[in-house]
């Protein structure tokens, strides 16, 4: 069996190496003390750090000479507390829905055009639906991923839809403009219904999460196979978790 590191990209870890060289004991260093900390050559080590630099993730100090730290860091620091609040926050309200459908329920974000599951919860029945956590499915194939649409900026939602959809069924939209009137429909009710979009059989309902300045940063979702999902039921799951949503929203700030 390859040890994991076997994989690991040479430049990608030089990089990683030359942020973690910074610590307390040395916020700031200079271009030759980084190369002997990561044990690279001199000339190596300014190429990573003027790229570093560029990308905002170091910045030099006042002095000009050295570096430290960037800010874009903190900007990722917070996206993971973001999260990790995020689903504190939801998981007892992802409890309650399932005691109450017995239906998976499921908690994603939107990333680089994708639905990305961060926690799933199962139900009890026999026949479940459920993503795995980590999973990313395609967002115009799914009812999370077409909430998330529904409520990019027009000018994202273009770059998002201007690349060719695929069809995973028989049922996925495919149609740019098909897709714009459904996510119409989508922004209006304040929830999103998908049908064998991505695969067959499966039927899904999902709600926004909200953060304080009104912008989607979850939805919460619930898959379960179409022979449970009758019209009625639908609408009914749809309004709880909708409901749900925004308890969990207004637990992040927003307040509407």
């Amino acid at each position: 069996m390859k040890d994991p590191t076997d994989y690991n990209v040479r430049a990608v870890e030089r990089a990683l190496q030359i942020l973690g060289c910074f610590d307390n004991d040395h916020p700031e260093r200079g271009i030759s003390e980084i190369a002997q900390a990561v044990d690279l050559h001199k000339a190596t080590a300014h190429r990573i750090v003027t790229t570093l630099v560029n990308y905002g993730y170091l910045e030099r100090a006042d002095d000009g000479q050295k570096y430290r730290l960037g800010l874009e860091l903190t900007n990722l620091g917070f996206k993971v507390i973001h999260r990790m609040d995020l689903r504190r926050e939801a998981l007892p309200y992802m409890k309650q829905l399932i005691q109450t459908w017995d239906e998976t329920c499921d908690l994603c974000v939107f990333d680089r055009g994708t639905v990305l599951y961060i926690e799933v919860l199962r139900g009890t029945r026999a026949l479940t639906v459920a993503a795995a956590v980590g999973q990313r499915l395609p967002a115009h194939a799914t009812a999370s991923g077409k909430l998330f649409l529904a409520h990019l900026p027009p000018n994202e939602l273009d770059a998002n839809l201007g690349q060719p959809l695929a069809a995973y069924t028989k049922k996925t939209i495919t149609s740019p403009d098909e897709l714009h009137k459904e996510l119409e429909v989508i922004r209006n009710q304040g929830y999103a219904i998908d049908t064998e979009g991505y695969e067959v059989g499966v039927c899904a309902v999902a709600a926004p999460i909200f953060n304080r300045q009104g912008h989607v940063i979850a939805a919460l979702g619930g898959p379960s196979p179409v022979s449970r999902m009758t019209p009625e039921r639908v609408q009914e799951i749809a309004a709880a978790f909708k409901e749900a949503a925004q308890a969990i929203s207004r637990r992040m700030g927003w307040n509407r």
